[in-house]
């Protein structure tokens, strides 16, 4: 069975795409830049604050499908700049502390509306 997440928590889908999709128990969501879903507006500042809010809405929408960050078990980071991996890790570390996923972090040459970060995941979520 498969059943499309969304969540006013996170920014809606800036394309024909959906925030996650959820298939038995996995949870596939889709990559998140730093828009704040509250203002629609993209986060101004350096790449904390952009990996910041990209990992919020991750959470928000786990969290909309029943979830945790806890279920998740694999992220896909693009950077715009991989000179910015050492920073996004930090912040990255204070979301994923005690259960760390698997990860894959990318450099790419471009990302939407101009970016500095996109992160996608991957979560187990099993049903009752």
């Amino acid at each position: 069975m498969k059943e499309i997440v969304f969540t006013e928590r996170a920014p809606r889908p800036v394309g024909p795409y959906s925030q996650a999709v959820k298939a038995g128990s996995f949870l596939f969501i889709a990559g998140q830049i730093p828009i704040n879903p509250e203002t629609g507006a993209l986060v101004e500042g350096d790449i904390k604050a952009q990996t910041r809010q990209a990992l919020e809405n991750v959470k928000a929408i786990v969290e909309a499908a029943g979830g945790s960050l806890n279920d998740v078990v694999k992220v896909t980071v693009y950077l715009r700049d991989m000179g910015d991996f050492g920073a996004m890790n930090e912040v990255y570390s204070e979301y994923f502390n005690s259960s760390k996923p698997a990860r894959a972090a990318v450099e790419v040459s471009n990302l939407p509306k101009g970016v500095a970060i996109e992160v996608e995941a991957i979560a187990y979520i099993p049903g009752e």
